[in-house]
């Protein structure tokens, strides 16, 4: 408490850290200790202080961008960190495994071949962008190799629009504009 935390070492508490994930070393402490091994070693190799300014800033554009300041709710002024909290989370579900091989539906009759049914996909939210693992696993029965393939073939075709690494959608696509 009472430290200007721009005397303190990223680098140092990067390095305790990593020390002490690999050697499993302080992972059960006792919660009496409010700084903890990480603290200790960053409060014992403070930077020095900042030399205080002896004139203000000088404006190198005469025009600020960053005229106003916005309500993000961030504090306005710096504040002193006491403590902290790190939770760990357990991991989200897996996503369910793509089929190894893809089902053939050349013999299929039109509507039900995996062209019209991505297509009929992709048209009932024509704004939504898709990424193709989600297409494979919302039908099933394509591997994401397949489903890399024929959206490419497809988006240089025009059938649908491609508008970016691994994003498809039905229509062209324009950002709505920040309000």
């Amino acid at each position: 408490p009472g430290t200007d935390p721009d005397r303190c070492g990223f680098t140092i508490a990067l390095q305790t850290a990593r020390d002490q994930v690999i050697q499993a070393a302080g992972v059960i402490v006792d919660a009496t200790d409010p700084v903890g091994t990480i603290g200790r070693r960053v409060l014992a190799a403070l930077l020095p202080s900042r030399r205080p300014r002896v004139s203000t800033r000088k404006v190198k554009s005469p025009i600020s961008r960053y005229n106003e300041r916005h309500n993000d709710g961030r504090p306005d002024h710096s504040r002193t960190v006491t403590s902290l909290d790190v939770s760990v989370l357990e991991p989200s579900e897996p996503r369910p495994a793509l089929p190894t091989a893809s089902r053939d539906d050349r013999h299929a009759a039109p509507a039900e071949r995996r062209r019209h049914r991505i297509l009929a996909l992709l048209e009932e939210d024509p704004t939504r962008l898709w990424r193709p693992r989600d297409i494979a696993a919302h039908f099933g029965d394509v591997t994401l190799d397949t489903m890399y393939r024929q959206l490419s073939r497809w988006a240089e075709s025009g059938l649908i629009h491609k508008i970016g690494p691994g994003l498809y959608t039905a229509t062209p696509w324009s950002p709505t504009p920040l309000q």
